[in-house]
């Protein structure tokens, strides 16, 4: 490994598990009474190697049991690798399990110390960091009484401020930026982005595919224990929406013959909501429904500024005039962000006969801010002069926006934006 330029250097790493039948098994192969005891073995890692450069930032994502969190906890020394070599250049500051290493009975400020001494401070360096810590926890008096008092958010807000300010040169982070209150988050991120900008290894598992597109110079995708690639935040993504809905290995053309034709329903691809408000006349109902990205593939998944259609079937059991179709997106406060349906595009969608399944898609580029959105689905109109709703599906399925770059409110404008210098006589 070439120090000078390497942070990270893992090679050919494992990490196995014996699973045993029984309890007993697993008893008698610690005592060593059992030559042939039945286990089975499970790679939470298999094979995995990778380099983190010095001053890169570099993503780990994967589905849940990919073994982002087993390498995290091997890189940082919490868990043992059964084989392979693990290289650190540099002192690490781990951002995991907040709050690990707290002494219950201690006040926040002998934790402060505690952790401090656990990392390898002295005591003068520690009291040199102390009003970074403070001011960046901002906890007021509770820092004197013991962490026990604490609430789950005072106790994590002091958590990351230790993690945070000791200057680490490596910094690891697992889903640790979303704790806390929506402006404790937003100072997280200040400090991140900080970190960034003076140039530290960064070392990042997140859910949040957002803030992978926005700060990684690269992405490592994990499944099953494995590696299956590395490459730009964009082509890895992409990559991880395929594994989502098991089609990793069909191309592009193979996406969209299963997302518009292929067997099997299309919402069995999607995640849906377990807890749907449903409601209707019965007149009519939604056989299947999707959301499909510029690849054709159907995901919850979408990056902003891509096209993006919303599709649905929908079954009529008895002749219905001029049915109308709606798509309408909220945001996870419930805000109806926008919207529309086929009166308001003056589609004619004519008279569908009992027995007869139409089909609808609403198409349009996604210029919503990063975040989560709620579809609700409807098929309503006018019968015998009497608004009715033949189904509607409320909050049916979510739609993740991945964006490396938002502005303020709900959608971006797409200014383009020009900054010059002005010459005075």
């Amino acid at each position: 490994m070439d120090s000078n330029n390497t942070a990270i250097q893992i090679e050919h790493l494992n990490k196995v598990y014996k699973l045993y039948n029984r309890n007993r098994d697993r008893l008698k192969e610690a005592l060593g009474l059992g030559k042939h005891v039945n286990y089975k073995e499970h790679f939470a890692l298999r094979d995995v190697s990778l380099s983190v450069h010095t001053g890169e930032t570099v993503g780990i994502i994967g589905t849940n049991g990919s073994g982002k969190s087993t390498i995290l906890k091997i890189i940082t020394g919490v868990l043992n690798p059964t084989s392979g070599t693990v290289q650190i250049n540099g002192r690490i500051s781990a951002l995991l399990e907040l709050g690990a290493g707290f002494n219950m009975e201690f006040t926040g400020i002998e934790n402060i110390y505690l952790n401090g001494t656990m990392i390898g401070f002295s005591e003068e360096e520690i009291d040199a960091k102390l009003q970074d810590i403070l001011d960046f926890a901002d906890i007021g008096e509770f820092v004197n009484q013991k962490v026990k008092t604490y609430s789950s958010g005072m106790f994590v807000r002091l958590a990351f401020a230790v993690a945070i300010n000791i200057d680490p040169e490596i910094l690891i982070v697992d889903e640790a930026l979303s704790v806390g209150d929506v402006f404790f988050q937003n100072k997280c991120y200040r400090k991140f982005e900080e970190f960034k900008k003076q140039g530290k290894t960064i070392l990042f598992v997140s859910h949040d595919l957002s803030s992978i597109s926005k700060y990684c110079d690269r992405v490592i995708l994990l499944e099953k224990g494995e590696k299956i690639s590395e490459g730009e935040p964009k082509e890895i993504i992409d990559m991880y929406k395929k594994v989502l809905v098991g089609q990793l290995n069909q191309n592009s053309d193979t996406n969209k013959s299963v997302a518009y034709n292929g067997g099997g329903l299309w919402k069995d691809q999607m995640s849906l909501n377990p807890n749907l408000d449903e409601y209707g006349s019965g007149l009519a109902e939604f056989e299947d429904y999707c959301a499909i990205d510029a690849d054709g593939l159907i995901t919850n998944s979408i990056i902003k500024g891509e096209e993006c259609t919303i599709k649905l079937r929908v079954r009529f059991f008895e002749k219905i005039q001029d049915p109308i179709f709606a798509v309408s997106f909220k945001n996870m406060q419930g805000t109806e962000i926008t919207g529309t349906n086929t009166m308001f595009e003056k589609i004619n969608t004519g008279a569908p006969e009992a027995g007869e399944v139409m089909e609808a898609s609403f198409t349009q580029n996604i210029d919503l801010q990063g975040g989560e959105y709620l579809i609700s689905l409807g098929c309503v109109g006018y019968r015998e002069g009497e608004f009715t709703v033949y189904h509607r599906l409320y909050d049916v399925f979510n739609l993740t926006v991945i964006s490396s770059k938002n502005s303020t409110g709900y959608y971006d404008m797409n200014s383009e934006v020009t900054v010059s210098k002005v010459t005075t006589g």
